[in-house]
C-alpha cells in the first residue's frame, strides 16, 4: 500500500506537484485492477498460479532490497519467505471457500484499496504532522486518520449490502484491516529505508514495484484469514450468522 508518499504540502508547494503522480497512478490502477479481480472471480488454478507468480516476483524485489541486510544470503531469503508467504497462502485459503471465499477476499482488497486511496488523498489535501519521519518522510497522521475512516466506510457499507451483516463487526474488522495495511506500509517503508531504494522496483508505473503496491495486503491478508477461521467456514468477515 503507498500512501501519501510525497512530502506534506508546505506553503511554498505548488497545489499541483501534490498530484503530479496521480495520473500515472490512476492509469496503472484501470489496468492492474481489472486484471486482478477477474482472477479472483475465476479462483481455482487461475487464481492460485497467479499469485505463486505474484510470491516469485516479489521475492526477486525483495532480493534487491535486503541485499542491504548485513545477514547470510539464505537467511535473507528465509526473511522474504516469512514476510510475503503468509499472505499468499492466506489469499488462496480465503478464495478456497465456495460459500464466502470470493466475497471474503473481495472485501480484504477494497478495505486495503480503501485505505490506500484514502491515505493518499487526505494526506495530499491536508498534510500536517508527519507519521513516522524517520521512515517515510511523506506519510502524515492526516493520511493515516484517512485511510482509516476510508477503510471503515467500506466496512459499514459491506455490511448494509450482505445478508445477516452487523454494522459494527463490518466496521471494527475494516478497521483492524485498514490498520494492518498501513502497518504493512510502514514496514515496507522501513526496508527501503534501510536498503537506501525509493521504490522496491519499476513493475507498476506510479506505483513502484509490486511489494510498493502490495505492502499493505501482506499484512492484512493474514489477519483476514485469521478472523475467517475464527468465524467458521462460510462466514462472511462482517457477518453474525452464516450463509445460507
Amino acid at each position: 500500500m503507498a500512501q501519501d508518499r510525497a512530502e506534506p504540502r508546505s506553503a511554498a508547494a505548488p497545489p499541483s506537484s501534490q498530484w503530479r503522480d496521480l495520473r500515472v497512478r490512476t492509469l496503472s490502477a484501470l489496468v492492474a485492477g481489472p486484471v486482478g479481480l477477474g482472477l479472483l472471480w475465476q479462483g481455482g488454478i487461475a487464481w492460485q498460479v497467479a499469485l505463486l507468480l505474484l510470491l516469485i516476483l516479489m521475492l526477486r524485489e525483495w532480493a534487491r532490497l535486503a541485499r542491504a541486510l548485513p545477514l547470510p544470503v539464505p537467511l535473507q531469503f528465509g526473511l522474504g519467505l516469512a514476510y510475503l508467504l503468509p499472505a499468499v497462502s492466506a489469499l488462496i485459503w480465503l478464495r478456497d471457500d465456495p460459500q464466502s471465499g470470493l466475497r471474503n477476499v473481495l472485501f480484504v482488497m477494497l478495505v486495503v484499496w480503501a485505505s490506500d486511496i484514502g491515505a493518499y488523498c487526505v494526506g495530499r489535501l491536508i498534510g500536517g504532522k508527519r507519521l513516522a519521519p524517520h521512515i517515510s518522510p511523506g506519510k502524515t497522521w492526516s493520511g493515516a486518520v484517512g485511510g482509516i475512516a476510508s477503510a471503515a466506510l467500506v466496512g459499514l457499507i459491506a455490511s448494509q449490502i450482505a445478508p445477516g451483516g452487523d454494522a459494527w463487526r463490518g466496521i471494527w474488522v475494516a478497521v483492524l484491516l485498514g490498520v494492518a495495511a498501513e502497518l504493512g506500509d510502514l514496514l515496507e517503508s522501513a526496508l527501503k529505508r534501510q536498503a537506501g531504494a525509493k521504490d522496491s522496483g519499476q513493475f507498476l508505473p506510479g506505483h513502484g514495484g509490486l511489494l510498493d503496491r502490495l505492502d499493505g495486503m501482506l499484512l492484512a491478508a493474514p489477519i483476514a484469514a485469521m478472523l475467517a477461521l475464527a468465524a467458521g467456514k462460510g462466514m462472511l468477515l462482517w457477518q453474525t450468522m452464516p450463509l445460507p
